[in-house]
């Protein structure tokens, strides 16, 4: 009998959702008490203004329609139902100055680089929320071994809040793994995430998660999510052998709740603020070589092993974060035949680490500096050892000026990608200039 692990991953989810649900699903609402008669203030007569009857009570039901800036629209029917549509779009110029076979060159880029649409909201009761998120830009589809995936798909999920202690999650989401992946592309300092992060770190994928943001309702001291995923990544339409991706994540804020999925300090807070995580993961029977990204392995599959600890601190517009990750794997090489062809494939195996710092003035002008390296301390796949020999080291500083928080900001950064310490004169420098707007 064969098994289909998108079939277990659904089953799984389906089950321990609707558990979650059911001691809320038998409960009755209470009827709303009576609103007392409304009697209005005696107008300037000489008898007594006569006592009207009760002014009816407005239906529940009645629909509201606000609109904040950065924030989007928000259609609310009391408590039965609410949809925010909160649209985003990212212009972009990059000028890159690299190697092109013996001569330098130079190129010039200007495109809408990221168009996404959230819809987020609840229905039955504000306990029961969705979200939504497409994406339509330039740089939004996935390429897989050189085609295009077509799906705007990025988030797609039903979560029940019915139990502040173990929310539940179902659907396409980021798997909770490190801070620097899981953190909003719009609350990003700098204008593209670290070579570190795209490849050791995990992606969107379809699963199911149980977590709490503030376990036993300490101000949000204390944190953690675990999740059971397919492990094939997002939208990945085709079946895939049978394989799981679990993963566990706490984090522990000892001031307290605060913004750690948003980088720098745009509040400028006088009291500190920091957040320390840690977090595993096991991808059993991986079919990409990077567990929920990369290409797709020809000659079998693969286990992997990955560890993150991170840190965030705040304070008076300073902000400090840090990563290192690591991925591993106790599969060997494996050589085979593809038609004609002769293959062999290793785990990607590597080890990396972020280092970024940040001040915001009170003028909304900030500063950022940011220092990451991918290193291969193991036997690893070719294109790994590849990507480090070229473009292993990144050094990067930038300027942003909030407009209206991270809604609304212009950034402008430089950023030298290298390999080798020989190859630093040889290595890309990049030059962005951007407008990131949330509406």
């Amino acid at each position: 009998m064969s098994r289909d692990p998108h079939a277990l991953v659904r089953l799984t989810s389906a089950a321990l959702f609707l558990v979650s649900l059911a001691p809320f699903v038998s409960a009755q609402t209470p009827a709303p008490e009576p609103t007392p008669p409304v009697v209005p203030a005696s107008e300037p007569a000489a008898a007594p203004a006569p006592v009207p009857t009760a002014a009816p009570t407005p239906p529940a039901d009645r629909v509201r329609v606000e609109a904040r800036r950065g924030r989007g629209i928000t259609v609310t029917t009391g408590d039965a139902f609410a949809l925010t549509i909160r649209p985003r779009v990212q212009l972009r110029a990059t000028v890159a100055h690299g190697p092109e076979g013996d001569d330098p060159r130079t190129t010039l880029d200007a495109q809408p680089r990221t168009m996404r649409l959230w819809l987020l909201g609840h229905v039955a009761s504000p306990k029961l929320r969705y979200g939504m998120q497409l994406a339509f830009g330039t740089n939004d589809f996935e390429r897989v071994s050189g085609s295009t995936r077509p799906s705007p798909i990025f988030d797609a999920f039903l979560e029940s809040r019915h139990l502040p202690n173990a929310n539940v999650r179902v659907g396409q989401f980021f798997v909770p793994f490190d801070r620097l992946r899981t953190i909003r592309e719009f609350a990003l300092q700098t204008v593209d995430r670290t070579n570190v992060v795209r490849e050791l770190t995990l992606d969107r994928d379809v699963g199911i998660m149980i977590f709490s943001e503030d376990v036993g309702g300490h101000g949000g001291k204390l944190a953690y999510h675990l999740g059971v995923f397919a492990g094939d990544g997002r939208n990945a339409f085709d079946a895939q052998r049978a394989g799981v991706l679990t993963t566990a994540r706490l984090s522990v804020r000892p001031f307290g709740s605060f913004d750690d999925d948003q980088e720098g300090d745009v509040e400028r807070r006088s009291t500190p603020r920091l957040a320390i995580g840690l977090a595993g993961t096991f991808d059993h029977r991986a079919v990409r070589a990077g567990a929920t990204t990369g290409a797709y392995f020809q000659l079998g599959t693969t286990d992997y092993v990955h560890g993150a600890v991170d840190l965030v601190f705040k304070q008076r517009g300073f902000a400090f974060m840090a990563e290192g990750v690591v991925r591993g794997s106790p599969t060997p090489s494996r050589s085979g035949t593809v038609g004609t062809t002769a293959v062999t494939e290793t785990p990607g195996r590597g080890v990396g680490y972020v280092v970024q710092a940040s001040y915001n003035t009170a003028a909304n002008v900030e500063l950022w500096l940011r220092w990451d390296e991918l290193r291969a301390p193991f036997t690893t796949s070719t294109a790994y050892t590849t990507l480090v020999a070229n473009s292993g080291r990144t050094a990067g500083f930038g300027v942003n000026y909030y407009l209206d928080g991270h809604s609304l900001k212009l950034q402008a950064d430089a950023v030298h990608t290298f390999g080798g310490e020989a190859s630093v004169r040889s290595g890309t420098t990049t030059i962005h200039l951007q407008v990131d707007a949330t509406f």
